[in-house]
Formats: C-alpha cells, structure tokens, sequence
C-alpha cells in the first residue's frame, strides 16, 4: 500500500462540532429558539438533504447554501437574502475549525513511512483548501482532490479514481480513511481502493471490515 487518502469533515478537521455551535449561536441570532442538540440535528439533516443533491450535480454549490437556510429558517428569501444569511452561518461556522489531535501525528509518521498522503474531500475546493491552512496542516503539502473537480462527489467512483490517476497510482495500491461507510468506505471499495472506516463514536460496531477509533490506530501495510 503506497498511499493514503484521507476524508476531511470528521476525519482530519472536527466538522460536526464546529457546525453544532456555529447553528446555535447563528439560529440565536436569527430569532430561532432551541436546545443546541435539537437545533444541530435538525440542521444536519437539511444540510445532508441538499448538500447531496449538490454532491450529484442537480443544484450548484450556492444553490444548496440558499436552499438550506431557507428551509432551515422556513423563510421565502430571494437569492440575495439567502446568500446573506448562509454567509453569516458560515462566518460562524469558521470560528471553531480545529483538525483533530490525531490528525497531524498520524500524517507525520505516514510520511516518515514513505506512505504519500493525499485529502480526497466531498466539498468546494476553495473553503476545502481554507481550512486545512486555518486548522495548520497546511504545511503537510498534502494534494487536496475535492469533489468540486468532479462531475460527481463520493461515492460516485470518478473522485477515487481520479485522484489515484493524479497520484500516479493503480487504486489497487491506495487507501481511503474517512468517517461514512456509505460515502468513503463502500465508495472507495466500489471503485477498487482498499477503505479503512474511521468510527470515533462507536457507531458501526459491527463493521466487518477495516475499522479504527483513532486515526493512532491506523497501520497501512
């Protein structure tokens, strides 16, 4: 196994935790009241709805933006109110960006193994490449492959194995870490990769495959 590509919302960069406060406060703000959980769970699921649409190229990335807070808010925005208020989510969301503890120790050693590491991300390239440089993994000079290149985010097998072709290498030869069986896991299976299932919460206990809690515990052979 010569590389590893790692997934980056919940897997190197703590995404769920930096949202969950960042709706609290802008919810607060925008008139919405609620328990912090309730609140985060409701907008989760919004956001999984159109960001997959997204993902599958039946909206634009600013479309799925608009069309989440105005079912969030339940409110009829024009195009320039909704892109008002999703910016105003997103400078909140920006507050708390932090990579995981074990995401820089385990790209270091990889390195020192000779392992080359690469982020295969489901997400715009722009804010992709920000926060890796804001949470300080920049200097990795890890290859970013967002599914903003693609015709098709994960699971679709064309960012795999683009970003096997980019690495110069079969898929056969790399693997694939990130937290969603469906969207890294089985994704990365499907196109041929080896996957390992980052579970740090203890949700698919009886995944039958490659599965760690720690990115500590990742060994490649």
């Amino acid at each position: 196994m010569r590389a590893v590509l790692f997934d980056l919302d919940d897997t190197l960069f703590d995404h769920s935790t930096a949202a969950r406060s960042a709706v609290a406060r802008w919810a607060s703000e925008r008139g919405l009241v609620g328990e912090e959980e309730q609140l985060s769970s409701r907008w989760r699921s919004v956001s999984d709805l159109h960001y997959r649409r997204y993902q599958a190229r039946e909206i634009t990335f600013e479309e799925q933006g608009r069309e989440r807070v105005r079912e969030f808010l339940a409110r009829d925005f024009d195009v320039a109110e909704a892109d008002e208020a999703f910016d105003d989510y997103r400078r909140h969301y920006r507050m708390d960006w932090r990579a995981f503890p074990d995401a820089r120790p385990t790209i270091e050693r990889l390195h020192a193994d000779g392992v080359v590491v690469g982020v295969l991300t489901n997400g715009a390239r722009e804010q992709q490449a920000l926060k890796i440089e804001r949470v300080g993994l920049a200097d990795l000079r890890m290859p970013l492959f967002a599914s903003s290149d693609f015709p098709a985010g994960k699971p679709d097998p064309r960012p795999f194995l683009g970003a096997c072709e980019e690495l110069g290498l079969p898929p056969d030869q790399v693997t694939m870490v990130g937290d969603s069986l469906p969207i890294d896991v089985e994704g990365a299976l499907g196109a041929g990769l080896d996957a390992v299932l980052l579970d740090r919460f203890d949700a698919h206990p009886g995944h039958d495959g490659a599965r760690i809690r720690s990115l500590d515990e990742l060994s490649i052979h």
